[in-house]
């Protein structure tokens, strides 16, 4: 007679929520990321940070990611050892990261008796070591947690919950950057950092939860199979790094995200030196975007499950995201409203892109070298994301001071963002070049880009 139990992994309950628990951990990995992002101005005024020492911090980010290749060595143990494993690894490095960022900010002196460390005021560097350590962290977990999807959801919702993760993930960006500018003012510079490594244990914890039911799935997996898994070998990588598809969607994530996530660490600051809004305002109209992904981008997910076109989207939200550049480089409409209507339209573009380009890897690379294909592209993702930050501030030191105003008492910095408009805006029309080979790339291929994922 058969049984009435339903297994796991048959679950649409099931996958859904294991899907819910891992984009919770996530979303305190993103409200880490950006804690300090909307606080550029009150770190000149309290700390004395300049603009170059901001873009040096958020450099950190790929320290250990690119140049000691964490993020391939984390791929590679992500395919060894499985999701359980480096999933709790990475939530633990990120909570050690978090207390580091708090140490340096809370205790250290940001006066030059402090010293220097290659260079860099002693707490700057200390909290740049937090930041590279927690990024190994969040980014091996956002690696850990595609693979967690993919595994789950193979011939479901895929994209669609991928949009998911990604939405919930972004409510951590967002509340980043509503919030922190509001702890610091009721506490201190540093609380929203302890608040973090708070959150970042509670996320540990549902990470957890979630290992037991993959326990479970795992095992019920292993009770149906006829064949043998297709284990994973190292000198299989080399299907990963002779495929043209892959590369195009690696260079498509490196162009595309180093124009908005290096951007959000300074849209904050750009809302107060173009729109004159005041610190509290500037946090909250940047995170527009994060919260327009919250519906946006797991509506894409669903149209791309569903009726294809994976390649298209991504073209279009390329084209968006120059749109967005080149309204904040123009000099006209300088309205907090008209600013909050273009952080709109960015926000359509950060959901079609991630929406589509995640949710496409699969149909690129097997599902064994999955783990080692997301680390590859995270680790060229990475270099965006560290070396951007820091040009766009040494470009804001060297170039674009346009004289000092007065914040709280305080005289700090002018800044004209023009230039650092147009250099985002040309990595915008790199990423658009790159969507559209991508798409004569399927085409030729036939990787099913353009085909709907859901298997009827």
């Amino acid at each position: 007679m058969k049984s009435s139990t339903k297994l796991l992994s048959e679950s649409k309950a099931a996958r859904w929520v294991a899907l819910i628990i891992v984009s919770f951990t996530m979303m305190w990995g993103y409200f880490l990321t950006d804690a300090l992002s909307p606080l550029m101005t009150m770190l000149e005024e309290q700390m004395g940070w300049t603009s170059f020492e901001f873009g040096q911090f958020n450099w950190a980010y790929c320290w250990f990611n690119v140049f000691l290749f964490m993020l391939i060595f984390g791929g590679i143990i992500l395919d060894k050892m499985g999701v359980r494993f480096t999933g709790i690894v990475t939530c633990v490095l990120m909570f050690t990261g978090a207390l580091i960022k708090y140490y340096a900010v809370n205790y250290i002196s940001p006066d030059a008796s402090a010293g220097t460390i290659f260079g860099m005021r002693t707490q700057v560097f200390v909290a740049c070591f937090g930041y590279a350590i927690f990024a190994v962290g969040t980014e091996n977990c956002g690696i850990t947690v595609s693979k967690v999807i993919t595994k789950w959801f193979a011939g479901k919702e895929l994209a669609l919950a991928m949009g998911v993760q990604v939405a919930v993930a972004r409510l951590g960006t967002a509340a980043a950057l509503v919030f922190s500018p509001m702890i610091v003012k009721h506490f201190s510079l540093s609380a929203p950092l302890l608040f973090s490594a708070v959150l970042l244990c509670i996320g540990l914890l549902a990470y957890l939860v979630f290992c037991q039911m993959d326990k479970r799935f795992d095992a019920e997996v292993a009770q149906q199979k006829t064949e043998p898994d297709d284990i994973f070998k190292v000198k299989d990588l080399k299907l990963i790094i002779t495929n043209r598809g892959f590369w195009l969607i690696a260079l498509l994530c490196l162009m595309f995200y180093s124009a908005v996530f290096p951007f959000m660490k300074y849209a904050a600051s750009l809302m107060e030196n173009k729109y004159g809004v005041s610190t509290t305002l500037a946090g909250i109209i940047p995170s527009l975007i994060p919260f327009g992904n919250l519906i946006m981008t797991p509506l894409f997910g669903s149209i791309y499950d569903k009726k294809g076109r994976g390649a298209t989207i991504m073209i279009i939200g390329s084209l968006l995201l120059i749109l967005v550049h080149v309204l904040f480089a123009l000099p006209l409409m300088n309205y907090w409203w008209f600013a909050a209507f273009i952080m709109i339209i960015l926000g359509v573009a950060f959901s079609l892109v991630p929406s589509a380009m995640w949710p496409s890897v699969p149909k690129i690379i097997p599902q064994k070298l999955l783990g080692s294909a997301y680390a590859l592209i995270f680790w060229v993702q990475n270099i965006g994301l560290g070396f951007v930050p820091l040009f766009i501030g040494f470009v804001l030191d060297k170039y674009c001071r346009a004289g000092v105003r007065v914040v709280n008492g305080t005289e700090v910095t002018q800044y004209n963002y023009t230039l650092p408009m147009v250099i985002f805006a040309m990595f915008g029309i790199v990423a658009l070049l790159l969507a559209i080979m991508l798409k004569r790339e399927d085409a030729r291929k036939g990787y099913g880009l353009e085909k709907p994922n859901v298997v009827a």
